[in-house]
This record gives structure tokens, C-alpha cells and sequence, in this order.
């Protein structure tokens, strides 16, 4: 017999332990970004404008009215203080001869048209504002410059009608080379007072230079002479 031979014992594999499946790790929360605040813009203020910067458009809008301003240019002559006189007159604001203010350079721009009279027909003097109205109806029919009487020869502040018309040229009967072109003669006073146009318009001036009478800026002057007939009331009032 051969030599024995010793059967081998059958090899054990070695089973290795399998390592434990790894934990998934929770993650952790994403922080929250903070809002950057943003400092309140403070808005800018209006700037309150001067009333020179509305002028122009003040003596458009006066002019397109029909509130005798002279020269649109945005300058405010002594015949656009005539017309804001006018103006605060027939708006119920104080009547004064003073310059352009805020409240005026507002009050025209924002206007669509004349307000309506609250006077009777007739024609109105305003020796402070040196301008005169002419009321047919219910309507200003014109306003127009005009110069009073000048110191020494008033302008008398009452109410007349008129009395007298006279058409044409004439030289006056008390003044030398005072002429007069279609006068309206509304005071008795000798030998009459009357509303007359000059021989040329610079004579108008925008402050009181007549004696007695009340000067009347032409073409202007025509056209209220043909149009009011005798007996139509004429009121001056005012001081300047």
C-alpha cells in the first residue's frame, strides 16, 4: 500500500465581515441671506420759482385776454402793471399798480377767459390802475389804457353820463394845443369833462397827465366813441 496519504481537510474560505452601509450625514440648513435695507431717498423739493420766471408767459396769457400789456417780452413794464392792476380789479384781489407776484403769475395761468362783470353797463375810469372798462351787456367789450388829470387838474371821483359827443379833431377851448379826438362829454364841470383821444398815443401816459380830462389811447378811443350812445353812465373812482 502506498504510502498513505493523508486527505487534506477542505480549505475554508474566509468570509470577511461586510462593512455597515455609511449613514448619509443630514445636512445642514443654508442660512438665510439678510436684506440689505436701503436708506430712504428723501425726494428732492420743488423749487419755488421767482415770479419773473412766469413773465412771458403771464403777458401771453394777459394779452391773449384781452388785458393791454404793451410788449410781450417778459418784461414787466409800467403798462403790464396797468394790466395786473386791471386784472386783480375784475378778480376781486386787491387793486394795486405793484409788479408781478406769485399768486398773480398763478391766477392768470390758470385763467381760461374774462370773468364776467359785476357792474351795470357804462364805462368805468380807474384812476388807480389808470385803465378804463368799457361794460356792454355782461361783458368787459374792451379795457384800455388811459391817463387821468395830473396834479393840480384831478380828475373829479364821481358819476356822470354822457351828455355831449363830438366827433373828429378839436382843440380845446380852455389849454393850449390841447387836442381832442372824438369826445365823449359825460361831467357838466365848464365847460365839460370828457373822455377824448390824444393827437398821438405816447400823450397817454401810463400815469395821470390830462387836465381834468380823461385820455384815451386810439384806435380804441374810436371805437368806444361810435358805440355808446348819449346818456351812457360814466363812473371815475380811484386814486392814484
Amino acid at each position: 500500500m502506498a504510502a498513505s496519504e493523508s486527505t487534506p481537510s477542505p480549505t475554508q474560505a474566509s468570509s470577511s465581515t461586510p462593512s455597515s452601509t455609511p449613514t448619509s450625514s443630514t445636512p445642514s440648513a443654508t442660512p438665510t441671506a439678510t436684506p440689505t435695507v436701503k436708506p430712504t431717498v428723501k425726494p428732492k423739493p420743488k423749487v419755488k420759482q421767482k415770479p419773473e420766471y412766469y413773465a412771458l408767459r403771464v403777458e401771453r396769457q394777459l394779452d391773449k385776454l384781452g388785458y393791454p400789456v404793451g410788449d410781450v417780452d417778459g418784461d414787466i413794464t409800467a403798462r403790464a402793471k396797468q394790466a395786473l392792476c386791471a386784472w386783480r380789479e375784475t378778480h376781486g384781489l386787491p387793486v394795486t399798480r405793484k409788479g408781478l407776484n406769485l399768486n398773480d403769475a398763478y391766477s392768470v395761468l390758470n385763467a381760461t377767459s374774462r370773468p364776467a362783470p359785476t357792474r351795470s353797463p357804462g364805462i368805468y375810469v380807474n384812476k388807480t390802475c389808470q385803465i378804463l372798462y368799457q361794460i356792454v351787456g355782461k361783458t368787459y367789450k374792451r379795457i384800455v389804457w388811459i391817463s387821468t388829470g395830473g396834479p393840480g387838474y384831478e380828475t373829479p371821483n364821481r358819476t356822470g353820463a354822457v351828455w355831449r359827443k363830438w366827433a373828429g379833431a378839436h382843440e380845446s377851448s380852455l389849454y393850449d394845443d390841447a387836442y381832442m379826438y372824438d369826445s365823449l362829454y359825460f361831467l357838466k364841470d365848464r365847460p365839460g369833462i370828457a373822455l377824448h383821444g390824444s393827437r398821438v398815443n405816447s400823450l397817454v401816459k401810463p400815469y395821470p397827465d390830462s387836465h381834468r380830462c380823461v385820455r384815451v389811447v386810439r384806435p380804441e378811443i374810436h371805437h368806444i366813441f361810435t358805440e355808446t350812445p348819449l346818456g351812457t353812465k360814466v363812473q371815475v373812482y380811484g386814486e392814484y
